[in-house]
């Protein structure tokens, strides 16, 4: 029998061992006393999530309902999950979370109000709650009396699948019911499920009301002009849009309307693998009382040991927007003026920074090539080559071409300049090169936003971008990959290689307009 929403909610509401929307403080100090984590030298709640420590794609689904399926890009991101087998196991959830005490927030997504969407986090645990209260939107009091969920979330860490009883693919799962307004998590304590579940559900939702919603981080500068930052966990999102010169808008996910850009969130989950104050410093200091830390090692004094991957190389962090200094409060700016593409490519051969036409920023958006990068999902040891479109595959309910066209005509509406940021490696491939310096990547991001970066006629030949011919504080040889190998031949058949990827990939966008095909590698 189909479990209502109503029904769902009227159990959650008759039961007495539900906190309702505790302030940080008192999450942390249930979290401490029932062993869900230690305090770290500088304040911040330190974590473990076990088995996995990352998002586990392949345990995700979208149940097959009749309301949505015609409108979902099935296939090997979005696999269906049927509707009778989602209650039953929606009720074994329900029945295993009877006798614990659970941990409920009230928030929404969207810092529009013209397309908020409001949200019910139900955690099983203290520190999972925190986390929803840290990366979720806050209702003013007036509005939390008045908070009637249009989306819950259920997360229940502790619960394990029998894949031969459930038909989940193994104990961990997460269930998309976009009819039901229902997302279920089981069997991963790693709080990023519970993030990027919503996530899909906003990529679904906005795009029928002329909304892109877009995998990117967001900031202005002083005289409010916007520049949004795309890319894949570990390519820099977060880290190159906490800059001191300019405000955060928000550091992962925003949607673009016909009335500007807004934050989907609250907060921040940054990864902090090798994190520094020399080159992170905004990060490195919002990491202190109230913020969360996932699977990151400490030393006996509980001091961070950032450096150590040992865990996972997918060390995380998450805390509120307000612990990023001039943070914009609102959560909303004008229409960007700049866009940059992040990838971290492990062929070593893509050009630091190189300006897009239109057609090859709606290309390179639909490739959405990048390198995964160890940890960021379960097995991934060493970074791979991979393409994702829009930079976000894993949460595309939709096809990625609706994605792309709400691009292409965004950038056309509003003369948005675009540009590809290599953020990978230089001098040869991973393994044999080095990982681009930060201080260079600062360096040309700021010259992009100032206007300061100088473009000539140098047309990379097998890439079809265009070069700088000269940047503020980068070397010369840097902007042009192939002087960066000591090897030109070596450069030339992997740049060879890489280009046929690219081409191989984008034979599966066979409705994508003839002008976007010929945006691809030679």
């Amino acid at each position: 029998m189909e479990l209502g929403l109503c029904e769902l909610q009227e159990r959650i509401n008759q039961r007495r061992n539900v906190h309702r929307n505790l302030p940080p403080a008192r999450l942390i100090e249930i979290a401490l006393a029932k062993g869900e984590g230690i305090l770290t030298n500088n304040g911040a709640l330190r974590v473990t999530t076990g088995k996995y420590t990352g998002r586990s794609p392949n345990d995700r689904f979208i149940v097959d309902e009749e309301q949505v399926s015609p409108d979902i890009w099935w296939g090997s991101v979005n696999r269906p999950f049927s509707p009778e087998a989602f209650d039953r196991l929606c009720q074994r959830v329900l029945e295993y979370l009877g006798d614990k005490t659970l941990y409920v927030f009230d928030g929404y997504l969207g810092a529009d109000p013209a397309y908020r969407l409001s949200v019910r986090i139900i955690n099983e645990k203290a520190s999972q709650n925190l986390f929803a209260n840290q990366l979720f939107l806050h209702p003013t009091t007036d509005e939390l009396l008045q908070h009637e969920p249009e989306f819950t979330v259920i997360a229940a860490p502790g619960f394990q699948a029998v894949p031969e009883r459930d038909g989940t693919r193994s104990e961990a799962f997460v269930l998309i019911s976009l009819a039901r307004r229902l997302v279920l998590i089981g069997g991963t304590h790693y709080c990023g499920e519970i993030k990027k579940s919503m996530f899909s559900i906003m990529n679904y939702l906005l795009p029928a009301r002329g909304v892109l919603p877009m995998h990117c981080s967001a900031n202005e500068g002083p005289d409010g002009d916007v520049a949004l930052f795309f890319g894949l966990s570990g390519t820099g999102k977060t880290t190159l849009s906490a800059s001191p010169q300019r405000r955060l808008i928000g550091d992962d996910e925003h949607g673009w309307s016909q009335d500007g850009v807004f934050n989907f969130e609250g907060g921040c989950y940054a990864k902090c693998i090798n994190l520094s104050a020399e080159y992170e410093p905004q990060i490195w200091a919002a990491i202190r009382f109230g913020a969360l830390v996932e699977n990151v090692v400490t030393d006996d004094g509980r001091m961070i040991r950032f450096e150590d991957g040992s865990l996972t190389e997918n060390t995380r962090a998450s805390y509120p927007l307000s612990f990023i200094p001039g943070a914009v409060p609102s959560g909303c700016g004008e229409h960007p003026r700049t866009i940059i593409f992040l990838t971290a490519d492990a062929f070593g051969v893509l050009p630091p920074i190189a300006k897009l036409t239109r057609e090859q920023a709606m290309y390179h958006f639909l490739s959405g090539y990048t390198s995964k990068l160890a940890g960021t999902e379960r097995g991934v040891r060493q970074p791979e080559a991979t393409f994702s479109p829009c930079f976000g595959a894993p949460f595309l309910p939709r096809h990625p071409l609706v994605y792309a066209e709400l691009l292409g005509k965004r950038i056309q509406e509003h003369n948005t300049a675009v540009y590809l940021v290599n953020t990978g490696w230089s001098g040869g491939p991973y393994g044999v090169g080095s990982r681009i310096n930060l201080h260079y990547t600062r360096s040309m991001v700021n010259a992009v936003l100032r206007n300061e970066l100088e473009f000539g006629h140098e047309i990379d030949p097998v890439f079809k971008l265009a070069l700088p011919k000269a940047c503020p504080g980068v070397p010369m040889d840097i902007l042009n990959p192939r002087k960066t190998w000591a090897d030109p031949a070596a450069y030339d058949e992997q740049a060879r290689k890489l280009a046929h990827l690219f081409r191989e990939n984008f034979n599966k966008f066979s409705e994508a307009p003839r002008a976007l095909a010929a945006a691809q590698p030679l």
